[in-house]
């Protein structure tokens, strides 16, 4: 199994906050990224975990992200950061993409979403329900923020399948993708959405990965005590979180998964681009994608 770490979309760039060094170098004012995973496997072809923007949101961003969002995040419409680009320059197919984990269903991971009609979507079964179920709670705010052209095609959305006392780490309430052989597994960590989840799954050194997704936005959230945030990205977390108790309690569990078990577990963020560049760096890693 191979892991590639893909930036999916550059949104508007940020500062490093004061006494923070960058992961190559002198602090240095980056884009915001769609960090996103391609997995590839032996039994289930390739996975893609979450999708950031797709071709039709970097052509038409304000009919398909909304204009509202567009001019706040000023994404850098750079057809060649989507994920469908990035697997044909690997030199894959679209058709290869089988599976597409999502940690939840706002428009900056689920934009991919039409360029792979075909692959499967699974969703943790709390993000399931939140759009599919008008009794569930929260389902007007988490259907609004499923933008219509990323689901107009039908995209063949699949809960996990959650088992009774299931744990990963002491986190409960963990689901398997269904039909899949690979190791992973979608971890509850809630607050930002009605079912927001992390995926895990682990590399090919036998550590573990968690993409924690909007669990948090900024390194600082995890590694400074006390917590820092970023004053960028702050407000789009508060803009958008369903329970803020909830969040904050799923800040502090990974707060302490990153102390206890450093040597098993790496975590990283959706939008992180100081975590982005960490990661796509490493030896035997795949280059990044350079912001447009």
């Amino acid at each position: 199994m191979r892991i590639h770490h893909l930036n999916c979309a550059s949104l508007r760039k940020i500062p490093p906050l004061a006494g923070e060094p960058a992961a190559d170098g002198p602090p240095r004012e980056l884009a915001v990224v769609c960090h996103c995973l391609l997995i590839e496997t032996d039994a289930d072809g390739l996975v893609l975990v979450d999708t950031g923007l797709g071709t039709a949101d970097l052509a038409h961003p304000e009919r398909s992200l909304g204009a509202d969002w567009a001019a706040y995040a000023r994404p850098a419409l750079d057809p060649g950061e989507s994920a469908l680009h990035q697997v044909l320059r690997l030199g894959f197919a679209p058709e290869d993409v089988r599976h597409i984990v999502l940690t939840h269903l706002h428009r900056d991971h689920t934009g991919g979403l039409p360029d792979f009609p075909h692959a499967r979507v699974h969703v943790h079964p709390g993000e399931y329900r939140a759009v599919t179920d008008p009794a569930a709670p929260h389902h007007a705010h988490s259907l609004d923020r499923f933008m219509p052209a990323h689901r107009a095609h039908g995209p063949l959305l699949t809960p996990a399948h959650g088992e009774e006392g299931a744990e990963w780490f002491g986190f409960p309430g963990v689901a398997r993708p269904r039909g899949m052989a690979c190791e992973l597994l979608l971890v509850p960590l809630p607050g930002h959405s009605a079912g927001h989840a992390g995926v895990a799954v682990r590399d090919g050194g036998g550590r573990w990965l968690l993409h924690a997704g909007d669990a948090y936005m900024y390194h600082g959230e995890l590694e400074h005590t006390p917590p820092l945030s970023h004053p960028v990205l702050e407000p789009v977390q508060q803009g958008a979180l369903t329970d803020a108790a909830a969040l904050a309690a799923t800040r502090e569990r990974l707060r302490a998964l990153r102390r206890d078990h450093a040597g098993e577990v790496t975590v990283f963020s959706a939008h992180d681009p100081w975590e982005f560049a960490r990661l796509s760096t490493r030896p035997g890693a795949p280059a990044p994608t350079p912001p447009a």
